[in-house]
């Protein structure tokens, strides 16, 4: 009966592994509750919540509509918002279970402010406090004394021991999370990339509205441009110009990320990433893959890849890269097939032998790792359609709950 025991603890062990190897995304678990809409808007326009959704062991402190307070003000900056919001995210778990439990009574958790660097000092820290009755209490390090504290309303969601979301009575009063942040200063597109070694790209850019439009609208707000060097520009442009006018639009918009990534994220968050072609080319896919190259960053479309060799700019929310070669998507392109392994060694040639007709696969122009086959209009419907999940689920959560039924299967074999 223990060893009965043991396995089926084992078992369910690995089932809460795998089920937090799925991720989770606050904006979805808030969409659920329309009495936070407005913190959740906030969460999104600010991008904190993509930030939040990178991370683990983390509880975020909602404050409903009617409560919102300063957060609702207007005036503020992005920037102070995001500051304002990012001390209402704990880097550590707190459960309902957890917050009556705590040792003396009383601790203090780092927030997201904290983390940010831009707060001095304790600033980013948030005390709190169980009292008699069990009521628990959040407050700002840095609130003045006159300040109220903001009680906890109730638990709206967990996942034991990664996420906990709760809602708490008003906005935490912090003087530096609330303190003026200029917006950025404003960035020409065309000009930073004209300025270095991007300048075909820049002309490309600047000569299609739509694209150019796009981008621009969403520098602001985080984005991540990877520009093809002009050498890259150069050798593809035969293919380019042979591409529709949408199909034009649809590959600059796949070389723009609409997320903000430092070159360390790149390379220590490697895996599928969507692009501006993604939201706003229909019923297509428009990712790549983004993986770890030595000290850089690899992007991989499936028919080409590319490297990043330069960074143009790097300065939340905007980064700009250059890479080696222009990226081709697989809706545009076919995707490029295996190198079949090298014929065994002949034996000696017999008298008579027919020779057979090099087959298309023989051709020179397969060597060519730019030189890929005609593009397609992206009007046509496609075999390469994409069907991928545009949240950035990856398979690797289907394997792990394959893992995990495989676990319990054998415990249970052995407690049997």
């Amino acid at each position: 009966m223990e060893a009965r025991r043991r396995a089926l603890l084992v078992a369910l062990a690995v089932l809460a592994l795998a089920a937090a190897a799925e991720g989770y995304n606050i904006t979805k678990i808030l969409a659920a509750y329309p009495e936070y809409s407005q913190f959740n808007k906030l969460l999104t326009q600010t991008r904190l919540a993509q930030d939040i959704n990178k991370r683990r062991t983390i509880t975020v402190l909602v404050v409903a509509n009617g409560d919102m307070g300063s957060l609702a003000g207007g005036g503020r900056t992005l920037q102070t918002i995001r500051h304002m919001l990012q001390i209402h995210v704990l880097v550590d778990y707190y459960g309902g279970k957890k917050l009556h439990q705590l040792a003396h009574g009383v601790t203090a958790c780092s927030s997201m402010f904290q983390e940010s660097g831009a707060a001095p000092g304790m600033s980013g820290y948030v005390n709190i406090t169980q009292h008699r009755g069990g009521k628990v209490t959040f407050t700002a390090e840095d609130a003045e004394d006159s300040a109220p504290s903001s009680a906890f309303v109730k638990s709206v969601k967990e996942i034991p021991y990664d996420l906990a979301v709760l809602q708490i009575s008003k906005v935490l009063a912090s003087p530096e999370a609330e303190a003026p942040v200029a917006a950025p200063a404003p960035v020409n597109i065309t000009e930073l990339l004209s300025k270095k070694y991007c300048k075909s790209f820049a002309g490309l850019l600047a000569a299609d509205a739509d694209a150019y439009s796009t981008i621009n609208a969403t520098k602001d707000n985080g984005l991540t441009l990877f520009c093809p060097v002009d050498s890259a520009v150069a050798s593809f442009m035969p293919k380019y110009k042979n591409l529709t006018a949408k199909g034009r639009t649809a590959i600059l918009l796949y070389h723009a990320v609409p997320d903000y990534y430092s070159l360390q994220l790149l390379t220590s968050n490697s895996g599928k990433v969507s692009t501006l072609a993604t939201s706003n080319v229909a019923k297509k896919d428009y990712s790549f893959d983004v993986e770890k190259d030595g000290e850089t960053a690899e992007l991989d479309t499936k028919v080409n890849s590319a490297s990043v060799t330069y960074t143009i700019k790097d300065d939340d929310p905007l980064a700009v890269y250059a890479i080696s070669k222009f990226l081709q998507p697989k809706e545009l392109y076919k995707i490029a097939k295996d190198i079949a392994p090298a014929p065994a060694p002949e034996g000696p040639k017999k008298k008579k032998t027919t020779k057979k007709k090099p087959s298309a696969a023989a051709s020179p122009s397969d060597d060519d790792d730019d030189d890929d086959s005609a593009a397609d209009s992206p009007d046509d419907s496609s075999s390469d359609d994409a069907t991928a999940d545009k949240d950035g689920a990856a398979p690797s959560a289907v394997a792990g709950w394959v893992t995990a039924a495989v676990a319990v299967a054998s415990a249970l074999a052995l407690a049997a």
